[in-house]
C-alpha cells in the first residue's frame, strides 16, 4: 500500500513532542494511503474467504504450502518501497524495510497470529512468564539453549540489559524513536543460568510481551554511538533464520542468505532479495521479473485481472483506450495535412502513443499469470476531524459529522468488489477477529441524518444563520462568552493570557481544544491552550450521563434501572446518551442552501492527497463530501502534493478533515494511548500533540489507557480499553471508515508468502513450490 510520508518531518509547533510521539512501535509511520483505497471494479477469484473467521475479519492469503511440499534453494526478489535509511527500528527513520529486514535476522521473542494475538517464539524462548506480581512485577525468560548470535555468541542477559538501557530514556545519548514499556523497567538481572533473564518492573506493565522484540546484539546497543551509527547500513551480528549478507544502495537491493549457525528449521531459500522498487513502478518490475512478490495498488490489481482476461486477445485498454475511431482519423488527417508545423507535432505525437501503447502491452503480457493474494491489512483508514478550532471545535459539529457518514456504504465501496469482509470498524483500537474487539460505535450512533441536523441546529448551525449578517464579538459555538475563546481578537488574547494548566479539569469529558488560526492564516499566534467546553446545562448533563453509561458495569446498570418511573426522553436505538441533540431540540426542515451561523457559511476544509496514486483515496473524498452536503455542511476540497500531505498538514494541523490510516496492535494500552492522548500546552504556549493529529482528548481517555497499560489482569485490561474506545467514539475526533485491503501480486509457484495480515511471515518456509504443485499456486489460501 502506498504510505505518503513519515512524521519524522514534523512541524516546529510539535517537534517538542518527538520523543513521546515516537514511541510507537512502527506507528510512528501514520498510513497515509493514496493506491489502496477501491473503486467497485475488477477483481475476483483472487482466493478464497473462510467462513469460520471471526465476523469482520479475513484469513490470510499466503499459498500455503506444506513445507515438503516447497522445493529447497532458490531466490526470491521482494518489492520493498525504499532501501532502508536505518537497520535500527528503533531509530525515528526506520521504515517497513527496516522491519522486514529485522524480521528475517533477529530476534523477536514474541510474534503475531493471525488474530493479532501475541505468540511465544519457540525458537527463542522456552518460556516467559510472570513469575511475581508483588511487591514488583518479574518477568522471567527462559532461553532457547540453542539460541546463538552469528558471531557464536549465546544470546543471554547482557543483551537484554543493553536494549534496556538504550530504550529506557535515560540517556539522551542514544537517539532513540520510541522507549515504551522499557521506562517502566527497574532492574534485568541473570537468572538460576545463563539461559535465565530475570527481568523487575518498576511499574506494572501489561505489555510486556511488546518488549525485546526485535532483540539486537549487545554490539549494538551497548554505548551510544554503536546504537546511533553502527547499525544503519549494517549489522555485526545477527540471530534469524536468515543473515545479512550485503545492502547495495546502487542497486537498490538488500541480499539475505541462509544462516549457517541457524539451530531451527532451515529457510528453503538460499536468499532473499529485498528490491526497492516505487509505488508506481511495481507493475513493470513484475512483468519485466525482477521481483516476484510485490504488495500492489487496486490500479496494478485491476492490470493483473485484465492481463489473464485479455490472453489471446487486443489490448484496449491503458494508453489504447483513449484512441476512438474519430480521434485515429483526425490524427491522421492532421499528420498527413498541409500545416507541416501540425503535422510535425502531430507525428511525434502519434509516435510517442504507439511507444506507450507497445510498452504498456509487453507488460500485460508479463503481468499475465501472476496470482493476487487478498486479505484485510491490520490497518483502519479514518476520518480525522481537527478539533483545535472553527466549527470542529465543537462536539456538537463533530458528531453531526458522524452521524452523516455512511460507513457502510464506504465499506462496502472499498472491500466489497474483492470479496473482503465489508464492515466497518467499530473500534479505535482492535480489529475484527482481535480479543480486545468490541463495536463500541453505538457511543456516537450510526447515520441519521435527522440527528445530524438537530447537532448542527443545537450548535447555531442553520439555514437562516448562514443568511444573518455577521454579527461583531460573538462567542464561539457552545462556549460562554466570558469563559471561552472567542473569535474576536479580544478573545484570543483572552484566552491567551490565562492558559489553564494541564489536567486542571477534573470532569474534563467536554473539554476542547480552541487556538490560533491554521497554519498559514494571517494573525496565527502559535499559541494553544485547553477552554472549557460548552456549558449549556443540556450538554453538560448528557455528558455526564455519557460517563455513567461508559464506566458502569451492565449487570450493575440494568439492577439501578429496574423499576426506576423513567419520565425523560428514551434514548434512539444506535447511540449512548450525549451523542444526541438535547430534547426538544428540532431538525430544520429541509430546505435548499448551506448552513451558517450570524452570516458565516459551514465549511470545512477537507484536505487529500493529490498524487497519481491517489484518485481512489479521493473518489472516497468526494463521497464523504457529497454525504456532508446532503445535511448542509459543504466542504472545500484541498488537493496537497503527497509528499507534504502528512508532514505541512496532518502533522501540522492544517486542515479540518482528512483522510488517513493508523495501523493494529496487539498492545493497544502503549501503541494507541498517543495518538488520542489529550494534547497538553506547552511552556512556550504552542500544543503538544503527540500523535494525536485530530487533537481531540481528555484526560479520562489518558487515564484509562494509563490504567490498561498498569492491569496484568488481561480481561481487566480489555475491559479498560474497551472504556477508553467508547469514549474516543464519544469525543468524534475520528471516525474509522473500514479497515484496508492488503494486496499482494505474487509468482504462483511461490509459497508461503502474500497477503499476510497480522501474522508475522514464517521466513523457514517461504521458497517456490514444487513443481507438481506449482499449477495450484493461486488457489491455496492459509486456513
Amino acid at each position: 500500500m502506498s504510505h505518503v510520508g513519515d512524521p519524522n518531518g514534523r512541524a516546529p509547533r510539535i517537534v517538542a513532542a518527538i520523543r513521546t510521539a515516537a514511541s510507537v512501535r512502527s506507528r510512528s509511520v501514520a498510513l497515509l494511503t493514496t493506491g489502496v483505497l477501491a473503486l467497485p471494479v475488477l477483481l475476483t477469484g483472487c482466493g478464497s474467504a473462510d467462513s469460520g473467521t471471526a465476523a469482520g475479519a479475513a484469513p490470510q492469503d499466503i499459498g500455503a504450502a506444506a513445507r515438503q511440499n516447497v522445493a529447497d534453494g532458490g531466490t526470491l526478489k521482494w518489492a520493498v518501497d525504499a532501501m532502508p535509511q536505518t537497520l535500527n527500528t528503533f531509530q525515528a527513520d526506520a521504515d517497513a524495510a527496516s522491519q522486514r529486514v529485522a524480521q528475517a535476522v533477529l530476534p523477536a521473542l514474541f510474534t503475531l497470529d493471525q488474530r493479532g494475538r501475541p505468540q511465544r517464539n519457540a525458537d527463542y524462548l522456552e518460556s516467559a512468564e510472570v513469575v511475581q506480581h508483588e511487591p514488583k512485577q518479574v518477568v522471567l525468560y527462559k532461553l532457547n539453549q540453542k539460541a546463538v548470535w552469528s558471531d557464536g555468541r549465546e544470546i543471554g542477559a547482557p543483551d537484554f540489559v543493553a536494549q534496556w538501557r538504550a530504550l529506557s530514556g535515560k540517556d539522551s545519548a542514544y537517539w532513540t524513536a520510541r522507549n515504551a514499556g522499557y521506562e517502566r523497567i527497574e532492574k534485568i538481572e541473570k537468572g538460576a543460568n545463563n539461559l535465565e533473564v530475570k527481568v523487575t518492573f518498576a511499574k506494572p506493565y501489561a505489555d510486556w510481551r511488546s518488549l525485546f522484540s526485535p532483540l539486537y546484539p549487545k554490539d549494538v546497543t551497548g554505548t551510544p554511538d554503536a546504537f546511533n551509527d553502527g547499525a544503519r547500513t549494517t549489522l555485526k551480528a545477527t540471530a534469524g533464520a536468515f543473515r545479512l549478507k550485503a545492502a547495495d544502495k546502487g542497486k537498490g537491493e538488500i541480499t539475505l542468505e541462509r544462516n549457517p549457525r541457524w539451530w531451527a528449521r532451515p529457510t528453503k531459500l538460499d536468499s532473499l532479495v529485498l528490491q526497492a522498487v516505487p509505488r508506481d513502478k511495481r507493475a513493470a518490475a513484475l512483468a519485466e521479473g525482477s521481483v516476484d512478490v510485490a504488495e500492489i495498488d487496486r490500479a496494478d490489481a485491476d492490470r493483473i485481472t485484465l492481463a489473464e482476461r485479455d490472453k489471446g486477445q487486443a489490448v484496449t485498454h491503458g494508453p489504447a483506450a483513449a484512441i476512438t475511431p474519430a480521434s485515429a482519423l483526425r490524427s491522421w488527417a492532421i499528420a498527413h495535412g498541409a500545416e507541416d508545423d501540425k503535422a510535425e507535432a502531430e507525428q511525434e505525437a502519434r509516435k510517442e502513443s504507439r511507444a506507450a501503447i507497445e510498452k504498456y502491452a509487453r507488460e500485460q503480457a508479463g503481468l499475465r499469470g501472476f496470482a493476487i493474494r487478498k486479505t484485510l491489512e491490520p490497518a483502519y483508514t479514518q476520518l480525522a476531524l481537527n478539533g483545535a478550532s472553527g466549527p470542529l471545535a465543537d462536539e456538537r459539529v463533530r458528531r453531526a459529522v458522524a452521524r452523516a457518514l455512511n460507513r457502510q456504504e464506504l465499506a462496502e465501496a472499498v472491500l466489497k468488489p474483492l470479496g473482503l469482509p465489508a464492515l466497518p470498524p467499530g473500534s479505535h483500537l482492535a480489529l475484527a477477529g482481535q480479543d480486545a474487539y468490541s463495536d463500541s460505535s453505538d457511543a456516537l450512533g450510526s447515520q441519521d441524518e435527522k440527528e445530524a441536523r438537530a447537532l448542527l441546529a443545537d450548535a447555531g448551525w442553520t439555514t437562516d444563520g448562514a443568511r444573518q449578517k455577521p454579527k461583531q464579538d460573538v462567542a464561539k459555538a457552545g462556549s460562554k462568552a466570558d469563559d471561552g475563546a472567542e473569535d474576536s481578537e479580544d478573545g484570543k488574547r483572552r484566552a491567551s493570557d490565562n492558559p489553564p494548566a494541564a489536567g486542571n479539569h477534573p470532569d474534563d469529558e467536554g473539554t476542547y481544544i480552541v487556538g490560533d488560526d491554521k497554519p498559514g492564516s494571517s494573525g496565527a499566534s502559535g499559541t494553544h491552550v485547553l477552554a472549557p467546553a460548552r456549558t449549556a446545562a443540556q450538554q453538560q448533563a448528557a455528558l455526564r450521563r455519557q460517563a455513567r453509561f461508559f464506566d458502569a458495569d451492565p449487570a450493575e446498570q440494568a439492577k439501578k434501572d429496574t423499576g426506576k418511573d423513567t419520565k425523560t426522553e428514551a434514548r434512539p436505538k444506535g447511540g449512548a446518551p450525549g451523542a444526541y441533540a438535547p430534547q426538544g431540540t428540532a431538525a430544520p426542515a429541509p430546505q435548499g442552501g448551506p448552513l451558517g451561523k450570524d452570516g458565516k457559511p459551514l465549511t470545512l476544509r477537507f484536505v487529500l492527497p493529490s498524487g497519481p496514486g491517489s484518485e481512489s483515496l479521493r473518489a472516497v473524498g468526494d463521497k464523504i463530501a457529497a454525504m456532508l452536503k446532503g445535511v448542509g455542511i459543504n466542504t472545500e476540497i484541498v488537493k496537497v502534493a503527497d509528499d507534504s500531505y502528512f508532514k505541512d498538514h496532518i502533522a501540522s494541523g492544517d486542515f479540518d478533515l482528512a483522510l488517513y490510516s493508523w495501523p493494529g496492535t496487539a498492545y493497544p494500552a502503549t501503541d494507541d494511548r498517543p495518538i488520542f492522548a489529550k494534547p497538553e500546552p506547552a511552556s512556550d504556549g504552542s500544543l503538544l500533540v503527540e500523535q494525536n493529529y485530530s487533537r481531540v482528548g481528555t484526560d479520562r481517555i489518558d487515564q484509562l489507557f494509563e490504567q490498561a497499560a498498569g492491569e496484568l489482569d488481561e480481561d481487566e485490561a480489555r475491559d479498560l480499553v474497551r472504556k477508553a474506545d467508547a469514549r474516543i467514539w464519544a469525543a468524534a475526533g475520528s471516525i474509522p471508515l473500514y479497515q484496508r485491503p492488503e494486496l499482494v501480486a505474487v509468482k504462483p509457484s511461490v509459497a508461503n508468502a502474500g497477503a499476510f495480515g497480522f501474522a508475522a511471515p514464517n521466513f523457514e518456509d517461504i521458497g517456490f513450490k514444487k513443481p507438481e504443485t506449482a499449477h495450484n499456486g493461486s488457489a491455496n489460501t492459509q486456513k
